[in-house]
């Protein structure tokens, strides 16, 4: 549990982030939280040569209000998404990670950056359609969040990017529900699912379904979210729907559950977050 020797340097602004990582190249990586890094290190999963803390560069912190989206910071801690309810699903979800310790410490642009298919937060921002902003030598980039992950602890940023913020839509009239299955409460998911839905008129108007650890990336469910656009929402229409969730994955086995029994939380979960969403529970 004792990490390979390396050098730390804690960076005052996005320019020196930059450059760190830029002369670094892989040998170089963004210290956010570390809840993330710092235990693939400890395990010898990891070994950076230098490790760039970049807590103290400004505007990377923080959430605002801007016409129809938020902008989040990259560096905002779990804690103060757990606890700004106008962000909807993302506060709901951001509660149930790990600790309060955690929490505290873990932030949103890190768990992004870092691509654990069994992090909360992805597969949320995914079914809220959320873009992000990163920045390297030749400037800034938006990137949409369904394009950022794109295999186990992979992303589509390059080594000298900078995540700096994440467009929220405010997705107001979508009611939302997530659901979390884990032997502990401070644990990964072995599997979660979040739901948003609109109705208008007592019809589905949309319908997203985001899930959690069933496969190397955050998932769309997209054919239960494609059996209930345009349909009254009821029980009975959610629970066939939810009967589709598992359509598409590849859940990975593991000490805590097989691909068999991830496809059926899948599928019990997304129920669930479904009528949580619609409001049917009681």
């Amino acid at each position: 549990m004792i990490p390979a020797p390396f050098e730390y340097v804690a960076v005052d602004s996005l320019d020196e982030a930059i450059r760190e990582l830029s002369e670094g190249g892989e040998d170089v990586k963004l210290l956010a939280g570390g809840h993330s890094l710092v235990p693939l290190m400890k395990e010898r999963l990891a070994a950076p040569a230098r490790l760039v803390d970049i807590r103290r560069v400004p505007g990377l912190h923080g959430i605002e209000r801007e016409n129809g989206s938020f902008r989040i910071g990259a560096m905002t801690p779990h804690r103060k998404l757990e606890f700004s309810p106008e962000l909807g699903l993302v506060s709901e979800a951001a509660g149930t990670i790990a600790d309060p310790q955690v929490r505290h410490r873990g932030t949103i642009g890190g768990s992004i950056a870092h691509a654990d298919p069994a992090s909360d937060l992805p597969a949320v921002l995914l079914a809220a359609e959320a873009i992000i902003t990163v920045q390297g030598p030749g400037g800034q980039r938006e990137i949409a969040i369904a394009d950022v992950a794109v295999d186990y602890l992979e992303t589509s940023l390059a080594d000298d990017e900078v995540l700096t913020e994440i467009r929220l839509p405010a997705l107001e009239g979508y009611g939302f529900g997530y659901e979390k299955f884990n032997r502990r409460a401070e644990d990964w998911a072995m599997v979660a699912a979040c739901a948003l839905v609109k109705v208008s008129d007592g019809t589905c108007e949309d319908v997203r379904v985001g899930l959690t650890h069933m496969a190397g990336v955050p998932l769309r469910a997209s054919a239960v979210e494609g059996a209930l656009r345009g349909q009254t929402l009821d029980r009975e229409t959610i629970a066939a729907a939810a009967e589709r969730a598992a359509e598409g994955t590849d859940p990975p086995g593991d000490l805590n559950a097989t691909p068999e029994y991830k496809s059926h939380l899948a599928r019990v979960l997304t129920r669930r977050a479904l009528e949580t969403a619609a409001g049917l529970t009681t």
